[in-house]
């Protein structure tokens, strides 16, 4: 291929690309940490902590290390823990469910709607009708792929069941439901910063957002060993902060978000217009909501093969996810599942594939992807 010689390989996602956009204001914002002597937490933390909750519409937002952390944090401030049940899915990465079992808590996993591959409603409600052993306790969403659940119809039956809701956000920066971001409608909202995500960080880290003042106060005591006054306890905590030169790297980026969410759902219109006339799937929007494209997933019953076909052009591909968190090693035949199965999800997990998406992306290997993709549906005719 001309393009691939011209172009060179095609990573599936290259943080270091949007490191390299802005250098020199990420550069500046390091080095303003390292002379100022405060690693972690500090002015710098609570800076973009207020940045972020502004963003998200939310008044409090409280900085941790990981998008994992961010989970367990939300689920101990709601006071959930041994025996209670917490209603999620299985097509989701495996820090979702390993976060509710650090905190004693029951996964339930409910199967997924087939266009959006986020949590069904109507699966939902179901699955509350059953009787359960332990304490229903929260419904734990996931916005996948950047594409936000429905959260009108999981907010409803959350409040109707006396549950929590906990939105896990750490795909969907900045995306919109009804014209407000997610994060913005449970209880708490959940983020990760981990360098690949829409809104990445050099390093790990991430945010617990809310609008309650009394939820906030419980998550800073509980991310910091359960501390009201320096080394002394009030409650049992944890060791979870964000550090300062995270935080002063993602207020950097967090100002360019918007401007990079939107040429992520340009990227997409591409691969739609491009792809259309082929025999695969292509991702759905939400009627109503603003996708914002952390991955764009296609899907079709040759997977493999595909794959396979642009690896062999130098363009990376990414499966999120392979294998669905009931059916990995560590939890099979152990975890509570819906009256319904998952068929959806284990279906979805045979056939999907993530295409090249990140802001940087140039218009000629976004042609070039189409022309490989094009290509393995209309192979050269051979000569005889």
């Amino acid at each position: 291929m001309a393009e691939k010689a011209l172009l060179g390989p095609i990573p599936q996602t290259d943080p270091r690309a949007g490191y390299i956009a802005q250098q020199s204001a990420i550069d500046c914002a390091i080095s303003r940490v390292l002379e100022g002597g405060s690693y972690i937490l500090g002015r710098e933390v609570e800076s973009f902590e207020v940045a972020f909750a502004n963003f998200v519409g939310v008044a409090h937002a409280v900085g941790c290390a990981s998008g994992t952390d961010a989970i367990e944090l939300a689920l101990r401030a709601c006071n959930i823990g041994a025996g209670d049940r917490v209603f999620t899915v299985s097509h989701t990465a495996v820090a979702t469910v390993a976060a509710i079992e650090r905190v004693g808590a029951i996964p339930v996993l409910i199967d997924v709607e087939p266009g959006t591959y986020t949590m069904a409603p109507h699966e939902l409600s179901r699955a509350l009708q059953v009787p359960h052993t332990g304490r229903p306790a929260a419904v734990l969403p996931v916005h996948l792929y950047g594409q936000p659940a429905e959260l009108s119809a999981l907010c409803d039956l959350a409040r109707a069941n006396g549950l929590y809701l906990i939105e896990d956000c750490a795909q969907s920066h900045g995306a919109l439901y009804r014209g407000r971001p997610t994060g913005s409608f449970g209880d708490v909202g959940c983020f990760s910063f981990y360098p690949t995500k829409n809104l990445g960080a050099l390093g790990d880290g991430g945010m617990v957002v809310t609008r309650n003042s009394a939820l906030a106060t419980t998550l800073r005591e509980i991310r910091e060993y359960g501390w009201r006054e320096r080394y002394v306890s009030a409650c049992i905590g944890m060791n979870s902060r964000l550090d300062s030169l995270q935080a002063a790297i993602l207020g950097v980026k967090l100002g360019s978000l918007a401007a990079d969410n939107a040429r992520r759902r340009t990227i997409a219109d591409r691969y739609d217009s491009g792809l259309a006339k082929l025999p695969l799937m292509l991702p759905k929007r939400r009627t109503g909501s603003t996708h914002v494209f952390h991955q764009y997933v296609i899907r079709l019953a040759e997977r493999d093969s595909l794959r396979d076909w642009l690896h062999a052009a130098g363009i990376g591909t990414g499966i999120h996810y392979p294998v669905p968190v009931h059916l990995q090693p560590a939890y099979r035949g152990r975890l509570a599942i819906g009256p319904s199965g998952l068929d959806v999800t284990e279906r979805a997990a045979r056939q999907i594939l993530s295409l090249p998406i990140y802001p940087q992306l140039s218009e000629g290997m976004i042609d070039c992807i189409i022309a490989r993709i094009q290509g393995f549906f209309s192979p050269p005719s051979q000569v005889w």
